[in-house]
């Protein structure tokens, strides 16, 4: 009786374990979406923002967020797999909201703190996105992606000097 109980504990286990790792690899293909689309949007805030501290705080993030790319894909590498992307809808609407600020308001100041304002939800994002991965490649004792995504996750957490 102790055996068929065991032996359905590690059933139960093993289907946890290859749900998680499915939806760990939803999770990398989401951030890798937002990744590349932010590499997109970033130019744009840049072109819309006049404060000189301000611009050259997005060209440096634009910069991070390439290498954030490309450890991704060595993410997707480590574990056998080709980098892909899956629309990530949390994203989207974050830019999209950062679209229509820069669209209500007026070039300037005001303009300037909307897109500070964007860019700190797609940060605070971006924190809670790679928080969560790195905690289920721990999990998944996937050693290399952990290593990557932790060092993106520090990265995210250093504030953005605007």
């Amino acid at each position: 009786m102790d055996t068929n109980k065991s032996n359905s504990a590690q059933k139960g286990s093993n289907a946890v374990a290859k749900n998680l790792k499915e939806f760990f690899i939803d999770g990398l293909k989401d951030i890798y979406w937002a990744e590349n689309a932010l590499v997109k949007t970033l130019p744009k805030m840049f072109d819309q923002a006049t404060d000189q501290k301000l611009k050259t705080a997005i060209k440096d993030h634009l910069a991070q967020t390439k290498d954030h790319v490309t450890r991704l894909e060595k993410c997707f590498d480590s574990m056998g797999m080709k980098a892909e992307g899956k629309k990530c809808l949390a994203m989207d609407g974050i830019i999209r909201e950062g679209e229509e600020i820069i669209e209500e308001t007026l070039e300037g100041p005001v303009r300037d703190a909307g897109i500070i304002a964007s860019a700190q939800k797609v940060e605070h994002y971006e924190i809670a996105t790679y928080g969560t991965l790195a905690a289920f490649a721990k999990t998944l004792n996937e050693r290399t992606a952990l290593d990557l995504l932790l060092k993106t996750l520090g990265e995210e957490k250093n504030p953005i000097p605007y």
